[in-house]
């Protein structure tokens, strides 16, 4: 009894050990672009940049619900979250929340929705601007990330900007204020056509710069991780709560398992 009890606590030792490494892991902060480390062309590795976001802390999580209202909320609505409900998951008092986020003449009891009219935005951008409440489930949290740092000037779209996560996009480069101003140059990549012979084909290559922005390089990336760190929040308010919630389920479904072998033994002690 003695034996398989120690046995049974090394277990749960290793297994709480390593979900104090797994959590270490998860707070390391993501990688900065390839031109911030210095190790070749800007823009060059986009399609392996990641959010890398974290729910859990709240100041992020706070900064992006700021970022969000400042230059997201002008064209996008929360759908499925209240005022209400966002200062009481982020800790914000009702005087801050009514003085800093909340619209004038909307209700902390409102949802967060956009004053724009989705007939005018259909008129001004081609269709209305989507809802963020679920895009981080529906697109993950690396999209938005990618889709948030890869615009780029175009002088033949409407709005002057197109974006490599979504070409021809509809929405404008609102945040190029933020980041600067950054053309995308590519290279002709020639590959076996439709027909067998060879064509040719224009691939992205890497970001030039053209002209800065109020924040550095490092300071946007991390504007934008606090953004999308904030829509991953709306998108499920409640994920801090059942991670931690099933930890104890865990815990609890370990410790219930042992007691019933225990049991098991004892009942079959004679049969064996």
């Amino acid at each position: 009894m003695r034996t398989d009890a120690a046995r049974v606590a090394r277990c749960c030792a290793r297994a709480l050990l390593a979900a104090a490494l797994l959590a270490v892991v998860a707070c390391v902060p993501g990688r900065l672009p390839a031109a911030e480390e210095g190790s070749g062309k800007f823009g060059a590795d986009w399609e392996s940049w990641r959010a890398d976001t974290n729910v859990s802390d709240l100041a992020s999580v706070q900064r992006g619900a700021r970022n969000f209202t400042s230059y997201c909320l002008g064209c996008h609505s929360l759908k499925y979250e209240r005022w209400s409900r966002l200062g009481a998951d982020l800790k914000i008092p009702e005087q801050l929340l009514g003085q800093d986020l909340v619209p004038p003449g909307a209700k902390t009891t409102d949802y967060i929705s956009s004053s724009m009219p989705a007939a005018d935005a259909e008129a001004w951008f081609g269709k209305a601007p989507p809802d963020l409440s679920l895009m981080v489930r529906a697109r993950g949290g690396d999209y938005i990330y990618q889709f948030l740092t890869t615009f780029y000037v175009d002088p033949s779209r409407q709005t002057g900007a197109n974006n490599l996560r979504l070409p021809s996009t509809a929405m404008p480069d609102v945040l190029s204020e933020l980041e600067g101003l950054k053309a995308a140059e590519f290279k002709t990549v020639s590959h076996q056509g439709a027909a067998g012979g060879a064509a040719a084909a224009q691939v992205f290559d890497y970001f030039e710069p053209l002209a800065p922005g109020r924040l550095s390089l490092a300071e946007y990336d991390g504007f934008v991780r606090d953004t999308v760190n904030f829509l991953d929040y709306v998108s499920e308010p409640t994920q801090v709560e059942r991670h931690q919630l099933g930890v104890w389920v865990v815990l609890f479904l370990l410790v219930f398992s042992w007691f019933a072998w225990l049991v098991k033994r004892e009942y079959w002690k004679d049969v064996h």
